[in-house]
């Protein structure tokens, strides 16, 4: 049974309108629907005792895939042709045309429920200033024209927090007023702008969330569509518009069930998520590693001594082999300046990572440098490092690790290439005007 005070309802449209309607009904379900076992796979690795934000974080990214290789509009395609051979059965066997207001109805109600997921999950990773972090100290000493174009977009980002969670609070609340049958034409109207210049800086800056974008973009859409078009008549054509007041009759336990889900929804994907993402940013950021660095030694070295076997190399910009600076993070990263080629890698999805040697934000997008972890054994003052680029990872150098001072640092030992190498730091007092600028308040002078 249902309640219908809106004379234009589906029932009215002609054989092609609900031919059209069939497709579109099939072409969403079809992208709502957990059908494909990687889902079920991160379903089911979740512990549930130890649950982290990420978990959520990646149950609300889901998308159908039927081709490997991450996400892509090939998925879509595929979808497009179920939903039409589904469509071409549906048309040939339902001659009555029944029950397609209610259909609408709750399809728009998992619809709204999926796309506020899809923005609540990203809102609170920008709430919380996390899914473009602060600048490293190598990044920042690294020339722009090595960053690629998504790199530089993130680290512009990154560096205005307020403006970072500014966002991320237009996704939180476009995300509640999704949860309102009443409000959530507001909410799809507040992201299609907001997520389509998402879209559209993908595209530009050649990230890699185009696609999830696009997803977003498209539930957004079928949301706003019926308002956006009775807006349209009454605003622009000035016609008499009728609201949609449609809604289904739901019996005593129809009620419960809906109240019930509706609370654990919230429960779960706003007040458990929300919390367990402020618990995340107060850890630390995600995308650097956890593991502390050497106490007291973040900075950048100049190097003005360099021994390979023994033979000194003078200062160059040129030499493969000669390091010219290097760099000591918080975190267990030293990263060394030199003229060897780097092999860049990308990392253009987001993803929230465990281990420390899965995440590499930092030597992302960009090349320059070579980004090592490193292991200290402080008994005998030695350095194991690892270089952490994929395409580099059978390097390793383990060198001996003598601090003369504050200032001054020895390193000796083996390079990569199992040649002996010496060579002295020398720490620079130097001052970033992106930091003195956050201590002193952008209005004030700045003294370097």
């Amino acid at each position: 049974m249902a309640h219908n005070e809106n004379l234009l309802t589906l029932s009215n449209l002609n054989y092609y309108e609900k031919t059209t309607f069939r497709f579109f009904f099939l072409f969403f379900l079809i992208q709502l629907l957990p059908i494909d076992a990687q889902f079920w796979q991160h379903l089911f690795s979740i512990n549930w005792l130890k649950l982290e934000y990420r978990d959520i974080f990646y149950l609300s990214r889901y998308q159908p895939q039927f081709v490997p290789g991450g996400a892509s509009f090939v998925n879509w395609v595929i979808i497009a042709a179920i939903a039409a051979i589904g469509t071409f059965i549906w048309s040939s066997r339902d001659r009555d045309l029944k029950h397609y207001n209610e259909l609408d109805y709750w399809l728009r109600v998992v619809v709204r429920y999926r796309l506020a997921i899809g923005v609540l999950a990203y809102g609170f990773l920008k709430f919380f200033p996390m899914q473009a972090p602060p600048i490293s100290i190598s990044n920042l000493n690294t020339p722009y024209g090595d960053f690629t174009d998504w790199k530089i977009f993130s680290l512009s980002l990154g560096e205005v927090f307020g403006y970072q969670s500014f966002l991320g609070a237009v996704e939180i609340v476009a995300g509640l007023l999704l949860l309102n049958r009443k409000t959530a034409a507001i909410g799809a109207f507040l992201i299609l702008p907001f997520t389509g210049n998402v879209f559209m800086s993908n595209l530009a800056y050649n990230g890699g969330e185009y696609v999830y974008s696009a997803y977003l973009i498209a539930l957004s859409l079928y949301v706003f569509a019926p308002d956006g078009i009775r807006l349209f008549n009454l605003l622009s054509l000035e016609r008499p518009t009728l609201p949609n007041r449609f809604r289904p009759v739901l019996i005593a336990w129809q009620k419960t069930g809906r109240l019930v889900l509706k609370t654990a929804f919230i429960l779960f994907f706003v007040i458990l998520y929300g919390f367990k993402t402020s618990e995340g940013y107060q850890e630390g950021q995600y995308h650097y590693p956890k593991t502390a660095g050497l106490p007291g030694k973040a900075g950048i070295y100049n190097v003005s001594e360099f021994r390979v076997n023994n033979q000194t190399l003078p200062y160059s910009k040129t030499d493969p082999i000669r390091w010219q600076d290097i760099v000591f993070e918080k975190w267990n990263t030293m990263s060394i300046k030199s003229n060897r080629p780097v092999m860049p890698v990308h990392a253009k999805t987001e993803e929230i990572y465990r281990n420390d040697a899965d995440r590499i934000y930092e030597l992302a997008g960009t090349q320059g440098r070579h980004y090592y972890s490193y292991k200290l054994d402080d008994i005998n003052k030695k350095l194991v490092l690892t270089n952490r680029n994929k395409n580099h990872a059978s390097e390793q150098l383990i060198l001996n690790y003598n601090p003369l001072n504050d200032s001054t640092i020895i390193l000796s030992g083996i390079n990569e290439a199992q040649d002996s190498i010496y060579a002295v730091l020398n720490k620079l007092n130097k001052k970033y005007l992106i930091f003195e600028a956050q201590k002193s308040g952008r209005r004030k002078g700045l003294k370097l």
